[in-house]
């Protein structure tokens, strides 16, 4: 029960790796706030964890504040923020990519970062605590053709981590990221296009360990880097990719 006693948001957590990190809190003893643009989807995933749930539109800065007031009033205070709600842009040219997918995934994936953090960094610093997860990516490291505009938003928000982490250190506050490699999630058709045999071959032939990530992986990582036992730990994208990126 790492996460004893502790409160969690989590964005994006109505599936894929945002599922498997509420799920991962939960089940290590966390009150979560299941958070996503998916009502319905948010709410089920709360009813199976025993969790509370919130829509929000992540890029939108009142939806955004609305959710820290409804987590903040549902628990009192938030020990553990996780910003892993993020999108892509389809596989193509990277002058091909629309203004509008531009625009779209720099609000998703990097906007909500600074909209959170606007939102929720004062109540971490007013108790002097606080632990925030960025899902980044091995995008972010290791960029794959054709997803241009996805790998520089991603390698924003690795940035983002570590001066975050620099500067919310005296206040108590802990930032760190994990960086996951494709995993079985909704997202994954859309980086590779289609779904088909060759594709998927093609994918796993770059991951050493010889197979995608799961949400399972997510929320293992997620769970030790915001407990305790990581409390020396700030600063750190930590590649959760099976050798991607060596």
């Amino acid at each position: 029960m790492q996460l004893e006693g502790k409160t969690a948001l989590v964005t994006g957590a109505a599936s894929g790796f945002g599922d498997g990190i509420a799920r991962a809190f939960a089940d290590a003893g966390a009150r979560v706030m299941v958070a996503d643009l998916n009502g319905d989807g948010a709410r089920a995933v709360a009813d199976d964890i025993g969790g509370q749930a919130v829509q929000v539109d992540v890029a939108n800065g009142a939806s955004v504040q609305a959710m820290a007031d409804a987590t903040l009033a549902a628990f009192g205070h938030l020990d553990i923020l996780v910003n892993n709600a993020g999108i892509t842009h389809l596989p193509q040219a990277l002058e091909d990519v629309t203004e509008d997918d531009f625009d779209r995934v720099l609000a998703v994936n990097a906007k909500s970062v600074y909209l959170t953090a606007r939102a929720l960094v004062p109540h971490f610093k007013s108790r002097n605590a606080g632990a925030i997860l960025n899902v980044a990516s091995t995008a972010g490291v290791s960029p794959r053709p054709r997803l241009n505009w996805y790998n520089a938003s991603k390698g924003w928000m690795i940035t983002a981590t570590k001066a975050m982490a620099v500067e919310l250190a005296p206040h108590g506050i802990r930032v760190n990221a994990i960086n996951p490699v494709a995993g079985e999630t909704p997202l994954l058709k859309s980086f590779m296009g289609e779904d088909t045999p060759e594709i998927r071959e093609k994918f796993l032939s770059t991951i050493p360990l010889g197979r995608f990530s799961t949400p399972q992986d997510m929320g293992a990582a997620a769970t030790f880097l915001c407990s305790d036992a990581a409390s020396m730990i700030t600063g750190v994208a930590m590649e959760i990719d099976g050798g991607r990126c060596i």
